[in-house]
């Protein structure tokens, strides 16, 4: 009796829920972003943003919570009542933060549902214009020789472009001194100031220093070229065989959200993906828009995280 009382307590609460998500959604959405404004993760926000609000008739606000790796606005979303009325920005930092902070006020994956990954970006290595190094293989080759000799900037510990570094000298087998800075900006100020010999950055921070000749690019991180300089190998084509790192934009859901209103938050940004106009924007900030389901996001940031908290664990970094 007592079972039979439970599962159909089940069966009206999902009833509830069913028809709740068929009258989705009824007032504005909140996409909350842990980045600074202005900056990638904030700009993706919004161009997402104003056709997820175009599509389900409702305005869509952007709201940033910097600070600790995008971890701020994750615990706020994942606090967040289940309605499909406050989402996530996230960023491959997402996985980052799950394995490089001891305690985090959520669980990375199982706290959230996965809605749809937005667009895939990668990291350029570049170098001041005068370095005498024109490829990755000569930098490694010095690395090898001289332990320590090579630092390299990033926009801080933790960041994605951090890890991408420590992950490089581990499969070069070398040893590299990671110098973070407060951001993108300044590590590429250091560089051309030639404090740093190499910096980790995307391409939107380093594109106009690259493109008036006082940075030069030796490799980028994805897997295959970059479309918008194909001319550039990758890390891969250049000595260190099956690097390949990433960074990635997408949407998420406080776990328990509706599977219905998921799934029409899916289509919707599938929909959007798919523009050219928003194509086109998302390319020109460096990045391939790629949609996902939710099911193909969740085992992309549970592979992100396990990869993460392995090289934070072999490579000894401290955690936060």
């Amino acid at each position: 009796m007592q079972r039979r009382r439970l599962l159909g307590w089940a069966a009206l609460a999902s009833a509830v829920q069913s028809a709740r998500a068929q009258g989705y959604p009824e007032r504005p959405i909140k996409i909350y972003q842990g980045f600074a404004p202005g900056g990638n993760a904030d700009t993706i926000a919004r161009l997402i943003g104003a056709e997820l609000g175009k599509g389900l008739g409702q305005p869509v606000v952007v709201e940033a919570q910097a600070g600790a790796g995008g971890s701020i606005a994750a615990t706020s979303v994942a606090r967040a009542r289940p309605d499909g009325y406050t989402l996530l920005l996230a960023t491959g930092g997402h996985a980052v933060a799950g394995a490089l902070y001891q305690k985090l006020a959520y669980r990375t994956v199982s706290d959230f549902e996965m809605i749809s990954t937005i667009t895939f970006f990668p990291f350029l290595l570049v170098v001041p214009a005068d370095s005498k190094h024109r490829n990755l293989s000569t930098l490694m080759s010095e690395a090898q020789a001289r332990p320590g000799s090579v630092s390299y900037g990033t926009a801080g510990v933790g960041s994605t472009h951090h890890l991408a570094g420590e992950l490089l000298a581990r499969m070069a087998k070398v040893e590299m001194q990671h110098v973070p800075y407060r951001g993108d900006s300044a590590s590429i100020t250091a560089a051309l100031a030639g404090d740093i010999p190499l910096v980790i950055a995307p391409p939107t921070a380093v594109m106009p220093h690259l493109k008036a000749g006082k940075l030069r690019a030796l490799a980028v991180t994805s897997a295959q070229r970059w479309s918008l300089m194909p001319e550039l190998p990758t890390v891969a084509e250049q000595g260190v065989t099956g690097f390949e790192v990433s960074s990635w934009a997408a949407l998420m859901a406080p776990a328990g959200t509706p599977r219905p209103v998921v799934e029409r938050l899916n289509a919707e940004v599938r929909q959007a993906v798919q523009l050219t106009a928003m194509r086109a924007r998302l390319a020109d900030m460096g990045g391939e828009p790629r949609a996902s389901t939710p099911d193909e996001m969740k085992t992309m940031v549970s592979f992100e995280l396990q990869r993460w908290t392995q090289l934070v664990a072999e490579s000894n970094i401290p955690k936060q």
